[in-house]
């Protein structure tokens, strides 16, 4: 930084302390993260979210987390709304894919900047909706939906990376575990059926994953984490290839919000998509804001 002319944008590693100040600019617009996310993406990749500063003063960011040496998710590309058309997205952006090296890279991308995308390289998987409202009812849990900590974290990981396109122990560590965060697991014979997590956002509660083997399985652990939601509205991400999903969410009487569309550098391992009934979470890959020209 000391050597930065005056006006040059400078782009490096950023801490969880600089990652607060980005996380308040998605907030301004209208974001709603997880108010633990941030925590659980810097377990699985700390060198993973980058800043750029000009004379010192954040200007822009992006997040690039690494799981593992084949796969990359891309997201909280933003630059400050007055200080955008000068060229500070792309440096940044750049920054960021340099590191990603030969890995396939992912990010959700809302409609007005999928062309954008495309010509950076990135084609098109899926659309997914945002779902929000009220589900569930208090009362017990069903004698087959359980804590997750009393099922064991590695019978949930093995079944989160039959369900996702890479594994992320480190990332689970955390998400399953946070303060605030719900995490129940379908078992039926002894077998993990599906889980979910429901954890505190800055607007309403967040559902995400919602993974399972069945409608019937995916119903059952939506109710009860909706339960433990108080009876406010919560929301969920939903790929709307997935017909029993958006099924279910309608069903209960959620409300699609806005969409976004999942994108893909090139091939992706295999996963069971049909068991995505909610994607963990949007906010480290959305990136509505600039274009890869910004």
């Amino acid at each position: 930084m000391e050597n930065a002319t005056p006006g040059q944008l400078v782009v490096s590693t950023a801490t969880p302390d600089d990652w607060r100040t980005v996380t308040e600019w998605a907030a301004r617009e209208g974001w709603n993260p997880g108010l633990g996310d941030t925590a659980a993406f810097f377990a699985q990749d700390p060198d993973g979210f980058f800043i750029g500063r000009v004379d010192g003063e954040p200007v822009s960011a992006i997040s690039l987390v690494h799981y593992g040496p084949a796969y990359a998710f891309l997201g909280f590309y933003l630059v400050r709304p007055d200080l955008r058309g000068h060229g500070h997205g792309i440096a940044t952006w750049r920054t960021a894919l340099a590191r990603a090296g030969d890995r396939v890279v992912g990010l959700d991308g809302v409609p007005a900047q999928q062309d954008n995308y495309r010509r950076s390289g990135f084609q098109r998987e899926h659309g997914s909706l945002r779902y929000v409202g009220p589900v569930g009812a208090p009362g017990p849990l069903p004698t087959h939906i359980r804590p997750v900590a009393d099922v064991g974290r590695d019978a949930v990981a093995a079944y989160d990376s039959a369900c996702y396109p890479a594994d992320r122990p480190r990332f689970l560590d955390v998400w399953l575990t946070a303060p605030g965060h719900r995490a129940l697991a379908s078992v039926v014979d002894g077998r993990v059926t599906g889980y979910g997590v429901l954890r505190p956002g800055r607007d309403a509660p967040r559902v995400g994953p919602l993974f399972a083997d069945t409608r019937a399985d995916a119903e059952a652990l939506l109710d009860a984490l909706g339960a433990e939601s108080g009876g406010v509205a919560v929301a969920m991400d939903v790929p709307e290839t997935n017909t029993q999903a958006v099924a279910l969410a309608e069903g209960r009487g959620m409300k699609p919000s806005f969409d976004t569309a999942r994108m893909y550098t090139g091939p992706v391992r295999e996963f069971a998509r049909e068991r995505v009934f909610g994607i963990t979470t949007l906010e480290l890959g959305r990136v509505p804001l600039t274009s890869p020209s910004a």
